[in-house]
């Protein structure tokens, strides 16, 4: 597949040097010159680009920036990508620790709801509440016993059988937990979040969240 990934963070390069890994393309951005880039790309073999650019003819698109920024990103970034190809959304909001106060969110539209609306795209919610690290050297054939798996959310069941095939490819089992609109359930604070729990903890980790922020993570 071909990959656009915009944001090279402790994510974004993490997504980088796993999904070439596996053979994948991948154009990658930040907000800078992509030649801020050229160790990464050297290092796994990706195409560093400006962040105009990464999604052009894209199977699929990370975006995987400070939830803060969203609204700096040019209007239809996106665009480019090919028909029907999803889009990810990494991220959390961390309105103490990094973002400030997004009222919007703070009022109780979820996180990823919020950058959809932003982009004017759909998108699936995965990868946000994985340590990086773990992202990065936990992936384990599938079978394995201790096996981590990763929540889902989004509206296009098309869509998250894509982003489920890469999870799995890159050595994570996968749990759909719901909509966009149910999302809310694998943010900061949740029962889930920051887990390596398996399939069965995951789906009962979900289950136990609720809506309501607790204190840490809110502004």
């Amino acid at each position: 597949m071909k990959i656009g990934i915009i944001g090279a963070g402790d994510i974004g390069g993490t997504l980088t040097r796993r999904l070439r890994a596996v053979g994948h393309e991948v154009a990658v951005a930040n907000s800078r010159d992509p030649e801020t880039l050229a160790d990464l790309a050297s290092e796994t073999g990706a195409t560093a680009v400006w962040a105009k650019d990464a999604a052009t003819d894209a199977d699929l698109v990370i975006v995987s920036i400070p939830q803060k920024n969203t609204p700096d990103l040019a209007s239809g970034i996106l665009s480019a990508r090919k028909p029907g190809a999803p889009v990810i959304e990494t991220n959390n909001y961390y309105p103490q620790q990094r973002d400030g106060k997004i009222d919007a969110i703070e009022d109780g539209t979820p996180e990823s709801v919020w950058v959809s609306e932003l982009l004017g795209e759909p998108v699936v919610k995965a990868f946000n509440g994985i340590w990086w690290k773990h992202l990065l050297n936990k992936g384990v054939p599938a079978g394995t016993e201790g096996r981590i798996a990763l929540p889902i959310a989004g509206d296009d069941a098309d869509a998250k059988k894509i982003v489920s095939a890469v999870i799995d490819e890159i050595g994570f089992d996968v749990v759909d937990a719901g909509s966009l609109a149910d999302s809310w359930r694998q943010q900061p604070g949740t029962p889930v979040y920051g887990k390596d729990f398996g399939v069965d903890a995951t789906v009962d980790a979900l289950a136990q969240a609720t809506p309501e922020r607790t204190a840490e993570w809110k502004a």
